[in-house]
Formats: structure tokens, C-alpha cells, sequence
């Protein structure tokens, strides 16, 4: 007597390992991957961390503008002051008023509350204080 097999071969896979589904009852579930989904989250979440990086950066960035804006009005109020009309030498660490007169700065003690009444004479252009490398720093304006 002949065997013959009661399974259709056309449901019967050679290498059943390989499918890329379960090929009996009892196998693990196999989903393929969206591989859209993958995608979509992947670019996602760089976006958004390189979104992160560019803030930082443009925070740096602005952060460095305000440092050299404050260092050209430290050299602008320097020159002035060197320009002005001195009659004592200034000492590192005190604070003084510029002020202007008849078109020449006046590096003076006494500052625009100190006075009662502004003389007309006088425009006050600012407070400021000596640094140690005889720049100065803007206190007020």
C-alpha cells in the first residue's frame, strides 16, 4: 500500500523557518513594520531636537551680540570721557557723570541729583565707573 499524504502540498511550505508569517496555529505573531511610521517618528524627533540645538544657539548668539554691543558703548563712552575736559585724575573703581557743555564732555563728581536744579548749562549724559583697564563701565544713562 502506498502512503499518501493527506495534506495538500499547496498548503506546505520547503523552508517554513522563513516566512515571513507564522505558518502554523501555534506561531508567533509576526507584523511587518510600518516602515512609514518608523519614518515619521524618526524625523520627528530630529526636528525637534535640532530644534533644541538651533534655540541654544541663537540664545549664544544673542547673548554674544549683547556682549560686544555693551563693549562698543564701553570704548564710545571711553573716548568721550578721554575727550572730556578732566581737572583731576580719575581713580579706578569710583563712579562719575559725564556731562556736556558748550559741545566738550565734563567728567565731573557731583551727579544729577547732587546738583538740587540741573544747571541749563549742563546736559548729563551719563553715569559711570572706572574700570581696571581704564575703560569704563556705563552705570547709567
Amino acid at each position: 500500500m502506498e502512503f499518501v499524504n493527506p495534506i495538500d502540498k499547496d498548503k506546505v511550505a520547503e523552508n517554513p523557518g522563513l516566512l515571513p508569517y507564522p505558518h502554523h496555529v501555534g506561531g508567533i505573531v509576526i507584523k511587518p513594520e510600518d516602515t512609514g511610521k518608523i519614518k515619521s517618528r524618526a524625523l520627528t524627533a530630529m526636528r525637534e531636537q535640532t530644534n533644541i540645538q538651533m534655540n541654544q544657539i541663537q540664545k549664544q548668539v544673542e547673548l554674544l551680540m549683547q556682549q560686544a554691543n555693551d563693549l562698543k558703548e564701553r570704548v564710545e563712552i571711553s573716548e568721550k570721557i578721554y575727550l572730556a575736559d578732566l581737572s583731576f585724575e580719575p581713580i579706578i573703581g569710583q563712579t562719575y557723570h559725564l556731562y556736556l557743555k558748550d559741545s566738550v564732555y565734563k567728567l565731573l563728581l557731583i551727579g544729577p541729583d547732587d546738583w538740587g536744579k540741573l544747571p541749563s548749562t549742563l546736559e548729563y549724559v551719563g553715569t559711570v565707573k572706572m574700570l581696571g583697564d581704564h575703560t569704563w563701565d556705563v552705570i547709567s544713562k
